[in-house]
């Protein structure tokens, strides 16, 4: 999906959710927040663990006011967007000036692809590491996501514009070794703003990956990232 080709319903953005949680994951973890899911992405992770906004994107087609007013009836002052990837729709902005209008702390959680002039109090990004692509019979996705995947001066753009932490998922040694790699390369950033999560969509997944990623962690000063929301409610829609 081109960013270009997400704005064919006018101001309209599809939205495959919008639900009122806890933020589970990042520096604001504990959180009250209402989260608001687009869907459609421009990559395709094989651990995406949100196949109905990227592999098999679903949802209507909402007005910002629409989105807006559906918020607006929960009175929760933390707002995250998601996806999918919320970057590429080109009016995303509009979706954002609404909700910051609406005196919202907005989170955006983007995999840093696509740079856009938006107003936010965090961005969440997670940029995609080598092992994230899709197996070879993913035909010409695979070949895409590789193309896509790592965009260090749209992630720097972001950086330089606002509030950020950045949040890598980890499925093995190789990929946190893979985020010094990434880290040197980026440039300037603050440390404590680096989390590395474990991949997995179960309890005890994350428990043994957490064995060994929580010390890698503090060896290598940076945070590890609880996906709590799994322990919370498990891994399942409107959590």
């Amino acid at each position: 999906m081109k960013p270009q080709d997400t704005n064919r319903k006018g101001a309209r953005l599809r939205i495959s959710e919008i639900y009122a949680s806890v933020q589970g994951e990042g520096i604001l973890t504990g959180t009250p927040s209402i989260f608001v899911r687009t869907s459609g992405c421009n990559l395709r992770c094989w651990f995406c663990d949100t196949p109905f906004a990227s592999w098999q994107p679903e949802g209507s087609y909402l007005t910002t006011e629409e989105i807006a007013d559906q918020v607006a009836r929960w009175n929760v002052s933390h707002v995250v967007l998601t996806g999918g990837e919320p970057m590429i729709y080109a009016n995303i902005g509009e979706l954002c000036l609404a909700l910051k209008q609406a005196k919202a702390h907005l989170t955006i959680e983007t995999a840093g692809t696509v740079a856009r002039d938006v107003p936010c109090d965090l961005m969440s990004i997670s940029p995609k590491l080598q092992g994230s692509a899709p197996a070879a019979d993913a035909g010409s996705w695979r070949r895409r996501h590789n193309q896509r995947r790592e965009r260090l001066e749209v992630v720097r753009e972001l950086m330089g514009r606002h509030e950020y932490q950045l949040k890598f998922v980890v499925d093995s040694s190789g990929d946190a070794n893979e985020v010094l790699e990434y880290l040197e390369r980026l440039g300037s950033y603050d440390r404590q703003r680096v989390l590395l999560m474990p991949q997995g969509i179960t309890q005890p997944d994350l428990e043994e990956q957490a064995a060994w990623l929580r010390p890698w962690c503090e060896t290598h000063n940076m945070r590890f990232c609880q996906r709590a929301h799994i322990e919370w409610f498990g891994n399942r829609r409107g959590t």
